[in-house]
């Protein structure tokens, strides 16, 4: 057996928290004092494999990997002395999901240090064990020399980008990028050259940018958002960077659906309340002529009341669609809340904001639009109030509040109107 081999296992939990071997090599059953185990059985009870008050150090410290808060720190070590044996070991808490900030697995690393004492072997066995440790990793790991030139592409890499190493390794890393980053790509280097600080490492990640959130390109053209760390090495004379990379396909989806979330009615699928304000609020500062409304359905109560929710609910999801559709100019439709619903119209001014609101009125009084109603049809009727910001105007609450009050006068009057103000 090669001694200066590394042990490399990887360590989990049951679903009675025991902790289990999940995957290792014969060096870690070496470092058990375990010669023959059958490999085919994992996982295995790690107590299983060591006598009660053997290791009782290292299994602590590997519990303590995956208590909360642990995969904030990098990695643990740990030292393991038995008779004329001396291994060090790395613990590298794994998360793979989020939650909370507990550690889903955990990477054990160690080298023999009698072994590593003694006469070095062959560069060749070097570079096979660096191989090997590298190929393990779940990341994708991507290293450049000076050239930006790909160097070194390990299996997780090729799974992530589409490419087989033999056919990826001398290619320039923009390869791996979109199309629109790569010409500022070289800038982005030699900026992150300058700036690296190896000795802030365990403080701060290393970085290209603000983020470590950026976009790969897949070789069949998809992009794929990844998160990436990236370190400066210094390799046989020259410089090398070596980045760390991991696919975030599901987290970008997972927030990007809840942003949209934030901002859009669930039951409409409108731009909600929170949507318009920020949407209005834009437009104080980039027009200044634009005029709002805020609409709400007549005796919307009564419809409630006598034909249950349900069709209440069809009838804000009818007016909706016709809102979506009350013009070809830019505007925004949305929900206010409740019955209410509230139009944005950039450029518009009171005669022309007046004229789309009453548009809108007379085709739902007159059921001039197409919904396939999920319910028997309704008919109902709305009232608007309507308003233009005034020229001194710079608070979106003081204008939402004037057309508020223009629409109780509609209502007041009769209902089934519009009323400016």
């Amino acid at each position: 057996m090669d001694t200066h081999a590394p042990c490399v296992a990887l360590i989990g939990l049951d679903d009675s928290r025991h902790l289990v071997v999940i995957a290792c090599n014969d060096r870690f059953f070496e470092l058990l004092g375990e010669t023959a185990v059958d490999t085919q059985i994992f996982p295995i009870r790690f107590d299983a494999l060591v006598a009660d008050s053997t290791q009782r150090e290292l299994r602590e410290k590997l519990l303590a990997c995956f208590s909360a808060g642990s995969p904030a720190r990098p990695e643990h070590t740990h030292d393991v002395r038995n008779g004329g044996s001396w291994w060090r070991l790395s613990l590298k808490p794994i998360k793979r999901q989020n939650g909370d900030a507990c550690a889903d697995e955990v990477l054990v690393t160690g080298f023999d240090m009698v072994a590593q004492s003694q006469p070095a072997q062959a560069p060749e066995a070097d570079a096979s064990r660096y191989r090997a440790l590298v190929d393990l990793a779940y990341d994708a790991i991507v290293t450049m020399d000076e050239q930006h030139n790909i160097t070194l592409f390990n299996r997780a890499a090729e799974n992530l980008f589409g490419y087989s190493s033999a056919e990826i390794l001398g290619q320039p890393i923009v390869t791996l990028l979109p199309e629109r980053f790569r010409a500022g790509h070289p800038h982005k280097v030699k900026q992150f050259a300058d700036a690296y600080q190896p000795t802030l490492r365990q403080a701060t990640p290393p970085r290209m940018d603000e983020t470590n959130s950026v976009y790969g390109q897949h070789r069949d053209g998809s992009i794929v958002p990844v998160e990436i760390a990236v370190s400066k090495i210094s390799f046989n004379g020259g410089v090398e960077f070596m980045a760390v990379v991991r696919d975030i396909t599901d987290r970008a989806r997972l927030m990007e659906l809840l942003k949209k979330q934030a901002v859009t009615d669930a039951l409409t699928g409108l731009p909600n309340r929170r949507a318009f304000l920020e949407f209005v609020q834009k437009l104080f500062g980039t027009t200044d002529l634009f005029s709002v409304f805020i609409l709400d359905i007549d005796f919307f109560k009564k419809i409630n009341d006598q034909y249950g929710h349900d069709v209440g609910d069809e009838v804000l999801r009818a007016l909706a669609k016709i809102g979506e559709s009350i013009t070809t100019r830019p505007c925004l439709f949305a929900r206010w809340g409740g019955e209410e619903f509230v139009a944005a119209l950039p450029g518009a001014d009171v005669g022309l904001a007046q004229s789309i609101a009453n548009t809108l009125r007379q085709r739902i009084e007159r059921r001039d639009f197409e919904h396939v109603w999920r319910v028997k049809p309704v008919a109902f009727t709305v009232s608007i109030g309507v308003v233009t910001r005034e020229a001194d105007e710079i608070d979106v609450d003081t204008l939402m509040r004037r057309a508020d009050q223009a629409l109780y006068r509609a209502k007041k009057s009769g209902r089934n109107r519009v009323e400016t103000g």
